[in-house]
C-alpha cells in the first residue's frame, strides 16, 4: 500500500515538473518575440518633408523682409539667376516676381537638407531667416516685364508641337478629375495661390521640366502633403515636357504679353 502511494506521488511530481518546465519555455519564447519585435524590425523612419509649418508666427517672417537689405544680399545670386530675377540659362529658376512665402520656405528647407542642392544648401547655409526673407521681399518687387537689354533665357521659343500646346493648356487649365490631377493654375496661379506654391507664369521651361522629374521620381520630397509628388508621378513624359514648354515660352495663364 505504502509502494503504490509512493509510485502516485512520483507521477505527480514528474507532472509538475512537466508543466512548469512548459511554462517557463513559453516565457522565454514570447520574451524573444517581445524583444526582436522591439528591436529587430522597428520599420522605416517617418520622413518629414519640410520643417517649416505655417502658423501665422512663420508667416509674419517669412513675409516681413526689407527690401533694400535683400537688393544688398541678392549680388551674390546675380551670377545664376540674373541681375533682373531672370536667368540666363533656362536651367536655372528665374525668381522676379516669385512669392516671399515661396521663396523662404525653399531656403529654409535648403538649409535643413529638405531640399537637396549641394550648390543652394552651401548658400543657404550662410543665410539666417532674416536674410531668406529680406531676398524673398526684394525679389517679389522685381518686375516681370520684358527688357530687351537683360540677357535673359524667358521666354524660350514659341515655336512648339500643337499637340503638346492642347495637352498643356488642357493640364494647366482644366486639369484631369479621372486621375484626380488639379489644374496647375488652381495652386500656382492666377486663377488661386496655394500658401507656399511658387507662381509659374514666368518661369523657365528647362527648370520646370527637372522639378516635375525630380518629383516623380523621388528626388525632391520637399512638397508638404506629397502634393507635387502624387501630381508629377501620375504625368507620362509628354505631359510633363508640354506643361514645361507652355510656361517656358510665356504662353501660361498670369504670364505678361512679350
Amino acid at each position: 500500500m505504502g509502494h503504490v502511494s509512493q509510485t502516485a506521488l512520483l507521477r505527480i511530481v514528474v507532472s509538475c515538473c512537466g508543466t512548469l518546465l512548459l511554462f517557463l519555455a513559453m516565457s522565454l519564447l514570447w520574451s524573444g518575440r517581445d524583444s526582436s519585435a522591439q528591436s529587430g524590425n522597428p520599420g522605416p523612419p517617418v520622413r518629414v518633408p519640410s520643417n517649416v509649418a505655417w502658423t501665422d508666427e512663420t508667416t509674419a517672417i517669412a513675409s516681413g523682409g526689407n527690401a533694400f537689405r535683400g537688393l544688398l544680399l541678392a549680388r551674390r545670386c546675380n551670377h545664376c539667376h540674373g541681375e533682373e530675377g531672370f536667368s540666363s540659362d533656362p536651367a536655372f529658376p528665374n525668381l522676379a516676381g516669385d512669392d516671399r512665402l515661396s521663396f523662404w520656405k525653399q531656403m529654409q528647407d535648403f538649409r535643413s537638407g529638405k531640399r537637396i542642392s549641394p550648390l543652394m544648401q552651401g548658400i543657404a547655409d550662410g543665410l539666417t531667416a532674416r536674410d531668406s526673407a529680406d531676398l524673398a521681399a526684394y525679389y517679389s518687387m522685381l518686375p516681370t516685364t520684358s527688357d530687351p537689354q537683360d540677357r535673359r533665357a524667358f521666354p524660350q521659343t514659341k515655336i512648339w508641337d500643337p499637340l503638346r500646346a492642347r495637352i498643356a493648356i488642357r493640364l494647366i487649365v482644366f486639369g484631369d478629375g479621372q486621375r484626380g490631377i488639379p489644374p496647375c493654375q488652381s495652386c500656382h496661379g492666377p486663377v488661386a495661390y496655394v500658401k507656399g506654391a511658387p507662381p509659374l507664369a514666368n518661369q523657365n521651361g528647362g527648370y520646370l521640366q527637372e522639378q516635375l522629374e525630380h518629383f516623380a521620381n523621388g528626388n525632391r520630397t520637399n512638397d508638404i502633403n506629397l502634393r507635387m509628388r502624387s501630381i508629377a508621378g501620375q504625368l507620362t513624359e509628354d505631359e510633363k515636357t508640354a506643361i514645361s514648354e507652355c510656361y517656358g515660352a510665356g504662353l501660361g495663364p498670369g504670364a505678361n504679353p512679350r
